[in-house]
């Protein structure tokens, strides 16, 4: 839960910034939330699926991770009602695009957020944070989805939108999770024995 309260925080920033100098300080802020995830070892859903060795039992602390994640980011969510910036209606317009966008483009494109937050979080293990501080403006200026980010935007989303178009809302969100988790493992596909 830590981790995704984290997330929600640095989404927080992000959409309370996303105006300045073209959305440019609010991407590098989010890095924040990666940054602290990977000093205090926090389970994020995206962080772990890359690195699970694909037993049965493992799927389901994943699932209990992306549960736990979300929770979090519903903490930060009822925050922002609190906060006199307008980052809810900014919350509402990225996902009026996701919903555009569809369930299949967007968890398409999901696949790039996976792959970038797996490779970032490789360097970092190995001592080097660059790829996180560059990897989180990377995926949000490509629009590659992230499933906690796009669970805060959608629990800091009025409920009058979410509930209008509740079906497509998580039909997307589910091909962004599955999308999140196959970038995630792509490198399994092209490096021997997963290294």
């Amino acid at each position: 839960m830590i981790a995704g309260f984290t997330i929600g925080l640095a989404g927080f920033g992000y959409l309370s910034m996303i105006e300045v100098l073209n959305g440019v300080v609010g991407a590098i802020v989010f890095a924040f939330g990666l940054l602290t995830i990977v000093a205090y070892k926090l389970k994020l859903f995206t962080g772990t699926a890359g690195f699970i060795s694909m037993k049965k039992e493992e799927f389901g602390t994943l699932l209990l991770i992306l549960v736990g994640n979300v929770i979090g980011c519903g903490v930060v969510a009822l925050m922002t009602r609190l906060s006199p910036n307008d980052i809810n209606c900014v919350a509402e317009r990225i996902l009026t695009g996701r919903i555009v966008n569809g369930p299949l483009k967007s968890g398409i494109l999901a696949i790039g957020c996976g792959f970038i937050m797996t490779t970032a979080v490789t360097f970092a293990r190995k001592g080097n944070v660059l790829p996180l501080i560059f990897g989180v403006p990377l995926f949000i200026f490509c629009g590659f989805p992230h499933c906690l980010v796009d669970a805060f935007y959608v629990l800091t989303s009025p409920v009058s939108f979410v509930g209008g178009n509740a079906g497509l809302v998580f039909a997307t969100y589910g091909c962004v999770v599955l999308g999140n988790f196959i970038g995630c493992n792509l490198y399994r596909t092209v490096l021997p024995d997963g290294e």
